[in-house]
């Protein structure tokens, strides 16, 4: 009986054995994938709170310089005040899922403005050679008083710098996708509604506008003059625009210093959707953008949460936090603006989704690759990512109740019965297979206060763009010196 019994062990092991070499894994067990918690109650609590928040005042946080700040900014390390646009003024929004829709129209010509610049540049066509375009703008995004840009569907960050001398202090939009700082000026032909009092130069002693052979002048892609003096225009794709005097003044970081002479634009005739702040903030890569304009080694930002009303900072110099997750900043010889990130691939629960190799790559027409942008809310993934990525994401949630999609978003649950979802965790993925994972409110949203949340990520043609959402929270570091991107959990 024992020798029977032995006999049988022994075939059997035999048998496995021989299965194991003719299927290798189908005896193994695939790792659970990673999840992350969603705190759907929290979430939805902050979601009604920015449509009741009453801010107590414009004052900002401290701004910081340290002993070494120069009147060039070279070298030294500095950082201004950042919010978002919400945080400053009470929305007149008393729906959410109202406010969220103006938020992703607004985006929608955000993408569609940066869309057009790169198309136009891979094209080799000059704004000069083009005819204005007529876009129709909602007389209620013109006549709102208020700042907030969650209530005017702006995905954009403010932050707090002095103009002119005596400086007087202006709440800009910060933009990693632009190069040209403007500014609203009296006597306004056309002007939008703005927090601040609009600028006047008259007032300001450092005042001096550029001559129409100056290398500032020369820069511009669109310039005329006037009187041997500098005009600008700049127009953006959405159909927005800025038009007046091209000057250098004296901008003020904070009470602690200021830099001379920076190249900006003092807009007479503006129009579009900026709506509240009184100009833009330029951090792209050409010759007129802030950073460029004070020899910045490295900036960084840390974008608070959308919903809140909090702030965080705008850092100069101050180099890479030592546990950032690190990949190469790309430079595309067609738009010396924008900066293009060494994304390699992404992964759900955990597991690499299966994409082509140099999905995102940018190739030497212009095409391709993807952008780092504060101004986009939304990340976009050229679509055969997005469609990849999203079917790995829903082969991992069938057990959350879905409901129909919402504006750009095709991927959207029901989890108003739910006060928390362990979901899979979404990263991005780098060089040496170094990934950033995602907190989970940085890819599920709230559509609604309600209950209705979708997977904030949408498709793109060609171009991809990581925007502000899945930024939230993370101190994005772009070392120039070393055309590096840094990316670091939790330093807001």
């Amino acid at each position: 009986m024992a020798s029977s019994s032995s006999s049988n062990l022994s075939f059997l092991f035999f048998i496995s054995f021989i299965l194991s070499l003719l299927f290798p894994f189908s005896l193994s067990r695939s790792p659970p994938p990673t999840t992350a918690v969603l705190d759907v109650s929290a979430s939805l609590k902050q979601a009604q709170h920015i449509l009741s928040f009453h801010p107590q005042s414009s004052e900002t946080r401290p701004v910081s310089f340290n002993s070494s700040f120069s009147s060039s900014g070279s070298g030294s390390v500095f950082s201004v005040p950042l919010h978002s646009r919400g945080s400053i003024h009470k929305t007149h929004h008393t729906d959410y899922k109202n406010l969220v829709l103006s938020r992703l129209e607004r985006d929608s010509a955000r993408v569609d403005s940066l869309t057009t610049e790169l198309e136009l540049a891979i094209n080799g066509v000059h704004k000069s050679e083009l005819k204005p375009v007529v876009t129709e703008i909602e007389p209620e995004a013109l006549s709102t008083p208020v700042t907030s840009g969650t209530s005017l569907g702006s995905g954009e960050y403010f932050t707090r710098v002095g103009i002119g001398s005596p400086a007087k202090q202006f709440y800009m939009v910060l933009d990693t996708g632009s190069d040209v700082n403007w500014i609203q000026c009296e006597p306004c032909s056309e002007c939008y509604q703005q927090s601040d009092p609009i600028f006047d130069p008259s007032a300001s002693s450092s005042y001096t506008p550029v001559s129409c052979d100056s290398s500032q002048c020369s820069s511009l892609r669109e310039s005329a003059c006037r009187d041997g003096k500098c005009l600008y225009q700049v127009r953006y794709g959405d159909g927005s625009y800025t038009v007046g005097d091209f000057v250098t003044e004296t901008v003020s970081f904070g009470n602690s210093g200021n830099i001379n002479d920076v190249a900006l634009g003092c807009g007479h005739t503006n129009e579009g959707l900026f709506v509240a702040a009184a100009g833009l903030l330029g951090l792209g890569g050409g010759p007129l953008s802030m950073t460029s304009q004070i020899k910045a080694t490295s900036f960084s930002y840390c974008l608070v949460d959308r919903d809140s009303a909090g702030s965080s900072t705008l850092d100069f110099n101050a180099g890479l936090p030592g546990d950032s997750v690190v990949a190469p900043l790309i430079r595309s010889r067609k738009v010396d603006t924008f900066y293009y990130v060494g994304l390699t691939g992404l992964s759900v629960g955990g597991q690499p989704v299966q994409l082509p190799p140099g999905i995102f790559d940018l190739d030497q027409s212009g095409n391709g690759g993807v952008l780092v942008d504060c101004g986009t809310a939304i990340t976009r993934l050229q679509t055969q990512a997005y469609n990849a990525l999203r079917d790995a994401f829903v082969s991992l949630t069938r057990d959350l109740p879905t409901t129909s999609g919402v504006a750009l978003f095709d991927t959207c649950y029901d989890l108003s019965s739910r006060s928390s979802v362990s979901v899979p965790t979404v990263a991005f993925v780098f060089g040496d297979g170094k990934s950033l994972d995602l907190p989970a409110k940085n890819y599920l949203i709230p559509l609604d206060s309600s209950g209705t949340y979708c997977f904030a990520f949408a498709p793109s043609s060609s171009l991809s763009i990581i925007g502000n959402v899945q930024q939230q929270g993370t101190r994005v570091s772009l070392d120039l010196a070393n055309n590096r991107v840094g990316f670091s959990s939790n330093k807001c």
